[in-house]
């Protein structure tokens, strides 16, 4: 599959880009997606809720009257649930949400993303961009030549490069992240990709095996 390839003020060049049918025009599959989804946002949560049931609440220990003839209900702990100060019954306590997906769910689901977003046309080369002063006006000049400016777009380079990052943080709608740090769910949040030549090389060595 080829793609013209767009230069560092965003305007197409008669350069082309040859993409890997292995990684960019594979059927996408939706339910390796959401397995990778759902494990990320699983993985996030932190599961910290936590109530004490009546054996963890301090005091307690002695009975608190006899268990017949005060005509009352008999009762064996003031930490009894039923009571001010007791324990919860049935409360949340600390756990873990952690989930495991293998690696080839991970890496058809992220070939997935990126294949139903060049059959959307929605994914688009660029050359590799080196920023000497961190200007957000160059990032934005080259999303408004695009035609990308006023949507979602994720920008996937090689490496960290601190002049792009300082660049896009007043741009709102513009996410930079490296490429082969992207996640399913960090692709799908976006509405465009664009890749740089250098990461467009790095996903297919990562992703094709």
């Amino acid at each position: 599959m080829k793609l013209k390839i767009y230069n560092h003020n965003g305007n197409k060049t008669t350069k082309t880009i040859d993409l890997d049918d292995a990684v960019f025009a594979v059927e996408p599959n939706s339910h390796a997606i959401y397995m990778a989804v759902k494990a990320q946002q699983k993985n996030m949560r932190q599961g910290n809720a936590s109530t004490k049931t009546r054996t963890m609440v301090r005091g307690g220990g002695r009975k608190p009257w006899r268990q017949k003839g005060r005509g009352a209900a008999r009762v064996g702990t003031i930490r009894s649930p039923l009571w001010k100060g007791g324990g919860i019954i049935h409360g949340p306590l600390s756990r873990s949400y952690s989930m495991k997906v293998n690696k080839k769910i991970k890496k058809l689901a992220k070939k997935s993303v990126l294949s139903s977003r060049v059959k959307e046309e929605k994914l688009k080369v660029i050359e590799d961009i080196f920023l000497e002063n961190p200007k957000t006006s160059d990032l934005k000049k080259l999303l408004i030549n695009m035609g990308v400016a006023s949507e979602k777009t994720l920008l996937l380079v090689a490496e960290h490069d601190h002049n792009m990052v300082v660049a896009s943080k007043n741009l709102k709608l513009l996410g930079v992240q490296i490429a082969k740090d992207a996640s399913p769910m960090e692709l799908l949040s976006y509405k465009n990709v664009l890749l740089t030549e250098s990461s467009v090389k790095t996903l297919e060595g990562i992703l094709k095996s």
